[in-house]
């Protein structure tokens, strides 16, 4: 006879602990913990989001041409440079045009051809006398002839009575603030011991002479300091 297998009705049940026996069920298949680990990994999703929405941003560099441009304002020239210096290569100082009007006036310089240096001299045009000859100009050395004062040219009929005191002037004159000596362009004078007549002679205070003079030349429509005294 065959052998039949042993009943299942013969073998003995495994008692059933709550929490103990029986198969475990698997976290994976838990919706809880599905639940969680979805939270967890949006949040993580959105902390990292806002750290990178925040984090600082690096300022980047504007181009050269919207770089703001702080300009340094350029010295102011030197006044004595723009005035014309009167050499013995370059004598001009002034065109006939630019001194048409009787008194009026310009300022340079003239080289000294002992010494080298640039002294300041004032042209000055006469109401008398043709403005193509040198007859009508006056020119002088702005240094007074003996201390170290420096001679203005003044067109202010009353600056002549308030600072100098002179009252007879109906003309502009030259004066010396330091002494207030006043000389008068339209008047000559001989100089003692010499011979020679010079302009500006003193009409009031202690100078001992006038001004320094300037030989002037006119060329065509050039004028040209040739040579002081």
């Amino acid at each position: 006879m065959t052998e039949q297998p042993p009943s299942d009705r013969f073998k003995s049940e495994m008692p059933q602990i709550p929490g103990v026996s029986g198969p475990r069920p698997s976290p994976a298949s838990n919706p809880a913990v599905k639940l969680v680990i979805g939270l967890l990994a949006v949040l993580l999703v959105v902390f990292l989001g806002a750290r990178w929405a925040l984090r600082p941003k690096r300022a980047e560099p504007r181009p050269a041409e919207l770089q703001p441009q702080i300009e340094v304002p350029a010295p102011a020239p030197d006044p004595n440079t723009l005035l014309p210096h009167a050499t013995a290569a370059d004598p001009g100082i002034a065109d006939v045009a630019e001194m048409a009007k009787p008194w009026s006036s310009k300022e340079f310089f003239i080289r000294n051809r002992l010494t080298g240096e640039n002294i300041p001299a004032l042209l000055v045009r006469l109401p008398a006398g043709s403005p193509s000859q040198a007859s009508g100009y006056w020119a002088f050395e702005q240094k007074s002839p003996y201390g170290n004062c420096k001679l203005e040219y003044v067109t202010d009929l009353d600056k002549l009575k308030n600072d100098y005191g002179f009252r007879a002037a109906n003309h502009p004159m030259v004066g010396n603030p330091c002494s207030r000596t006043v000389f008068d362009p339209l008047k000559t004078t001989n100089l003692p011991g010499s011979g020679a007549w010079v302009r500006g002679r003193i009409v009031q205070g202690s100078d001992l002479r006038p001004p320094l003079g300037i030989e002037i030349n006119v060329e065509g429509k050039k004028l040209l300091a040739v040579r002081t005294e």
